[in-house]
Parts: C-alpha cells; structure tokens; sequence
C-alpha cells in the first residue's frame, strides 16, 4: 500500500480507507504501444501509473497525433470523469514503453469519498492545480515559439547548479516533440541550432548541457515565461 500512500489523491487517507482502496484496485500491464483506452469509450475507471509512462493524445482529422500528456509512476489521471453523468474518455491512451498501472472502479471510490470530506477537498485541489497548469500550457503553446518550447522544456530538466549537466531524455523524440507542439524535424533543427551555439550537445537520447546558464538565457531572451509544459 505505500505507493497509493505517496500518492496525491490518496495520501491523507487513514489506514482503513487506504485498504479499501487497495482492495478495489485491480493491475493493469501494457506492452509499448499498446492501447489502455480511446476517446469516446465509457469512462468507469482512473489509473494511476506505477511503472512506465502512459501517453494521453488525441488524433485530428487528418489523422496527425497530438500529445495532450506524457504521466509517469505516482500520477493518477481520468478521476475526474467520475462526477459526470455519462462519463466517456476525451482522448485516447497507450503505453510508452512497457508500463503497469492500477485501475479504480469509479463507483467504488465514490462510495469511499462520501465518507471522507478530506479526500473531497484533496480531489478538488489536484483537480484545481490541473486546471492552472492547463491555463498556464494554453499561454506557453500559443504565445511562445517553438523554439522557446524546446529551451523551456530542456531547462525545466536541469537542476539549479550552473555546471555542465545530462539529460537522459527517457520519452521518444517523436513524442516529444508532439508533446510540445512541434514537428520532429523542428525539434531537431532546434536541437541543432542549440549544437551550433555551444549550449548543448546531443548523443541519441543524451543531451549534454554545456552551458544550463545560457540555456536559460535563450528562454528568457525568446520570451518563454515559464516550464509548464512537463514531457
């Protein structure tokens, strides 16, 4: 049970709500690539992710993929379809790379919220806290350019040091790039601008920050206001 303890949503449950959850939940494994679900089917289950990560995405008309969110272990996601009437998934799921998740009965969890206010009040504010950072997304995927995104996200990546640091980018480049809303080869070209002016250097899935300081100055000086945007 301590992972659903570590948890967000489920962290200021007692030890007696917490082995109700843990007794609803039922494990899921997904193979890279396979499907959890897709937009439109009925939503009666939330996920929380344990190992891996799961791709939240939806497809256009002309059948081009736009990632909405890349969630990795400790998140969980679709909880609050749980309050609609006739829930049904907004976008589809796969997994990246191979994955485990538990899945929650919805019914069931809203048995266990009508008996915790605190768990209520706990839902409300992830939810809230969601809800800013989608504004904030909106804001950085509209008003900045692509290759502010891509600073922005490496530079949400480094820790607070000065110093020359790696990223092990664990996310395919594709998905990636989609993530932030750009094309692959804009992603690389950007990449590769970056190369050329000594900021970084890049070796498959390795990316060398030569110089973190003046990383974040190229995103402050195009503009990038912030790194909501998380891989």
């Amino acid at each position: 049970m301590e992972h659903l303890r570590k948890t967000y949503l489920f962290a200021m449950l007692d030890d007696a709500q917490l082995e109700k959850v843990a007794a609803m939940a039922q494990k899921i494994t997904l193979s890279d690539g396979e499907t959890l679900f897709e937009a439109g089917t009925t939503a009666d289950r939330f996920f929380m992710v344990v190992e891996g990560q799961v791709k939240l995405y939806r497809l256009s008309l002309d059948g081009n993929e736009k990632v909405i969110e890349l969630l990795r272990p400790g998140h969980t996601f679709a909880e609050a379809l749980m309050f609609m009437d006739q829930p049904s998934y907004p976008v589809s799921s796969t997994a990246v790379g191979d994955v485990e998740l538990i899945s929650f009965e919805n019914q069931d969890f809203l048995a266990l919220l009508r008996d915790s206010v605190d768990t209520c009040f706990r839902l409300m504010g992830d939810m809230t806290m969601r809800l800013h950072h989608l504004i904030k997304e909106i804001d950085d995927l509209s008003l900045q350019t692509a290759t502010g995104r891509v600073a922005g996200f490496l530079c949400s990546q480094l820790k607070a040091s000065g110093e020359a640091q790696t990223i092990e980018l664990d996310t395919p480049k594709g998905v990636l790039a989609s993530r932030l809303s750009v094309k692959p080869e804009t992603f690389s070209r950007i990449l590769h601008n970056f190369t050329a002016d000594g900021l970084i250097t890049v070796s498959g899935a390795h990316i060398e920050v030569l110089s973190p300081n003046g990383l974040r100055d190229k995103a402050e000086s195009i503009g990038f206001c912030g790194a909501s945007i998380s891989p």
